[in-house]
């Protein structure tokens, strides 16, 4: 992972010290049905923000970062919360802040014939869901918990329409 340090600076016009935007909470989880079309939204206009940790700092409760347009961060969580991938550190009008876990997390799915990949494809389009083509296998990018993942696709798999083949780190 090719990290870059959190610095803080100076401002650009007014020569003071910038501080470190504070994230205190974990807001909410990317993959949540109004959030993730929030997220969809603010991705269309630039205003999402990626902080990339690997798997050891998820289990940090407090560290300084960097996300990938150069906003320097220090996440501070109380004693409960707990990083994962997919978790909204701040949502606003122009901006959010999602954690992506180094080694992203792929839902590997298996249409049982041509017709049930139409339908796979245009569910998770629908979705809007990240996808990447394996073969006669469909890959979903998971920006949250593979358990609400699979409650989506539940009329399908349990119909046998889909196989849940299984999650892979890329």
């Amino acid at each position: 992972m090719d990290e870059k340090p959190c610095v803080v600076g100076r401002g650009r016009d007014s020569g003071a010290p910038t501080a470190p935007l504070r994230l205190g909470a974990i807001l909410a989880c990317a993959s949540a049905p109004s959030v993730h079309e929030r997220l969809h939204e603010l991705e269309g206009v630039g205003g999402v923000e990626y902080v990339s940790l690997s798997p050891r700092d998820m289990a940090r409760r407090r560290l300084r970062v960097t996300t990938d347009k150069g906003t320097c961060c220090a996440i501070a969580l109380p004693r409960g919360e707990r990083l994962h991938d997919g978790a909204v550190l701040a949502l606003g009008e122009s901006r959010a802040i999602v954690v992506r876990v180094a080694g992203e997390s792929w839902l590997r799915l298996r249409p049982a014939c041509a017709a049930d990949a139409m339908c796979l494809g245009y569910h998770a389009g629908n979705l809007h869901w990240r996808v990447r083509f394996d073969g006669e296998e469909l890959l979903v990018a998971m920006d949250g918990p593979e358990a609400d993942y699979l409650a989506r696709l539940d009329e399908l798999t349990r119909d046998g329409r889909v196989v849940v083949v299984g999650a892979t780190k890329m």
